[in-house]
């Protein structure tokens, strides 16, 4: 086996002065260096020095395939790094890798916190709303900022959410002679900050955070009318099983509090939706949870706009399903993945019941009835009945 011609150096502040053995080494013998333009400097790359081009595009190191390459980034490769994007276009033996002590490590030594109860988010690139997913009282967030004006409107992202009692530190330059940390109070934050800032870490206060059960308050949702209702819909999603990481169909979403909820978990949604201002209503909800990321929007009607779909591992079809509707979703379905349906017609109610002797799992009518202030007394509205049928391949 020959030797890998790429060396992935992970590099500080505190440049070459901080690199092991191995990674100097590397630099030395390498014919072209790939990095931006601040790592070149600090390795002192002269000449060999390639800066990444903008956009960023990994591809361009595979010009140097079966040379002497090196290729720069900051801390830990891996951790919001080019070093996985790399990684994946080349075989196990062309590379290695010198990670060095991460953004995060850094940042986590310098504040006395615990690394591993911190949340470490990536936002060069990522809307703030990444963080709602994880706000709570007295959370610790370490977030990689894209420079340092996105300081001040972080501040003021979080304050306008109610989150302006939270404390910053702005931490530049971590690990070299330039380092500096400074605290702030987010909604009196009126620093100028000068240099790249690196990171941002966040101990929320003020505000309550998004709850972890099912069954969201419609409130938090854009909407015309058309959502699953709160109850009904933790009774949907205690059906469906969300699990990280597994892909679920919303046909039919609506205003895609389904796929928002299942997205919350940790999965990926395709909310299919023909109706283009309920489309757009999905598209601000998964914005407004951070989860857009998450949350691909199909437009179209079922069971057409399925066919060209990655296979699901949850179904759920909030109404308007027929016979040829569940065909179509039931004979992609893989074994193990859930279907849950749910009927507000006659018509489709008498469909799931047969769906149910023919396939099993779980049929059940849902009749709620909210109470409404009658003078002294009360008087019970009630909605309309929701049968849902559960089911397993």
């Amino acid at each position: 086996m020959s030797d890998p011609w790429l060396t992935i150096i992970g590099i500080g502040e505190d440049g070459l002065a901080g690199l092991s053995e191995a990674s100097r080494k590397a630099l030395a013998e390498a014919e072209t260096v790939f990095g931006g333009e601040r790592h070149l400097a600090l390795a002192e790359a002269g000449s060999r020095g390639r800066p990444w081009p903008v956009p960023f595009d990994a591809k361009i190191v595979l010009s140097c395939r079966g040379r002497p390459t090196a290729v720069l980034a900051s801390g830990d490769p891996f951790w919001h790094g080019a070093g996985a994007s790399l990684a994946e276009m080349l075989g196990g033996d062309e590379w290695i890798a010198h990670p060095a002590p991460s953004t995060f490590s850094l940042a986590a030594a310098r504040l006395g916190w615990r690394l591993e109860s911190v949340t470490c988010l990536g936002l060069h690139a990522a809307p703030f709303e990444r963080l709602m997913p994880h706000l709570a009282q007295d959370a610790r967030i370490i977030c990689l900022v894209r420079d340092a004006a996105a300081v001040g409107d972080l501040a003021k992202w979080l304050t306008q959410r109610g989150w302006g009692a939270s404390l910053l530190w702005t931490l530049a330059a971590l690990g070299g002679p330039r380092e500096r940390i400074d605290q702030h109070r987010a909604d009196l934050f009126a620093a100028d900050i000068a240099g790249n800032l690196v990171a941002v870490a966040v101990e929320a206060r003020g505000g309550q955070g998004i709850s972890r059960s099912s069954g969201l308050s419609d409130d938090l949702f854009v909407h015309d009318g058309q959502i699953t209702k709160r109850p009904v819909r933790a009774l949907a999603l205690s059906a469906l099983a969300p699990r990280p990481g597994e892909r679920l169909w919303d046909v039919g979403a609506g205003s895609g509090s389904i796929s928002v909820e299942w997205g919350l978990c940790g999965g990926t949604a395709t909310a299919i939706e023909q109706r283009e201002d309920r489309a757009a209503n999905i598209r601000s909800n998964a914005a407004a949870f951070g989860l857009a990321h998450r949350i691909v929007i199909v437009s179209g009607k079922a069971p057409e706009a399925l066919a060209a779909l990655e296979p699901p591992d949850a179904v759920f079809i909030g109404g308007g399903l027929d016979s040829a509707m569940f065909d179509a979703v039931w004979a992609r379905l893989s074994p193990g993945a859930r279907l849950v349906a749910h009927s507000v017609t006659l018509e489709t109610e008498a469909l799931l019941g047969e769906l149910h002797q023919r396939h099993g799992g779980e049929l059940m009518r849902v009749e709620l009835a909210h109470a409404a202030p009658l003078g002294r007394y009360r008087s019970w509205e009630a909605t309309r009945p929701v049968v849902q049928w559960s089911a397993v391949r």
